[in-house]
């Protein structure tokens, strides 16, 4: 997938896609956002000290919500065009562009390294070697998470059949992301299907705790320590 061309359109792309569920974009790329920082709280405590680097930043709508709690956000992807929108919206995050394979950081740089929804993109042969790379660059001890789509869900398969972003998507269950973190020594710590309901509220947010275990929520997040 070519994203450079997208750049200045793809919140509205991604948007479009969703339209039929009638919620904003802006509330997913939240509710992740704090999936994330919950995440860093339990396992890393003080989470103002920490170095993140999220992996296939987009345009960084993700880092929105980051940059004023982690110590630095880092982000990275393959489309230049995307990296200088996502400068743009987040002065104080640091990006780059590279290749897609080897990631342009020091082995143990990272506190905490994250992938949003972008394992889909990676084609198939190349997915382990991203996981290597993430936690090649992850500090002892430190976090590596994937969110990503559950192509167990009819709405998730809708919306992503409906997306231009998507046209090279290949789903991937999340068995096979906790084999793979497990295979390369990523010892597991948590694992949730997420986004049961697309609605706010404590309600709403009680649902998604108590169901996480179930494999219906439209996406889902696999959490390892290196």
């Amino acid at each position: 997938m070519n994203f450079e061309k997208y750049n200045d359109g793809y919140k509205d792309l991604v948007q479009d896609s969703i339209a039929f569920i009638g919620q904003n974009l802006d509330f997913f790329t939240e509710f992740k956002a704090k999936i994330l920082l919950s995440l860093a709280e339990k396992y890393l405590g003080n989470i103002s000290s920490l170095k993140v680097l999220d992996v296939g930043c987009g345009v960084g709508i993700t880092d929105h919500y980051l940059t004023d709690r982690f110590l630095k956000v880092y982000g990275v992807d393959i489309a230049k065009s995307c990296v200088k929108k996502a400068a743009q919206l987040n002065p104080k995050a640091n990006y780059r562009s590279y290749g897609g394979k080897v990631l342009p950081f020091p082995d143990q740089s990272m506190d905490i390294t994250f992938a949003i929804c972008v394992l889909h993109h990676v084609p198939p042969k190349r997915i382990e070697k991203f996981i290597q790379e993430m936690k090649r660059v992850t500090k002892k001890d430190g976090l590596i998470i994937i969110f990503e789509h559950n192509p167990f869900n009819p709405l998730t398969n809708y919306a992503v059949n409906h997306c231009a972003l998507d046209d090279d998507a290949i789903l991937l269950r999340m068995g096979k992301i906790k084999r793979l973190t497990s295979k390369n020594a990523i010892r597991l710590v948590e694992k949730k299907f997420i986004l049961f309901t697309p609605f706010k509220g404590t309600f709403f947010n009680f649902l998604d705790r108590v169901l996480g275990w179930l494999p219906l929520g439209a996406q889902y997040y696999v959490a390892g320590k290196k």
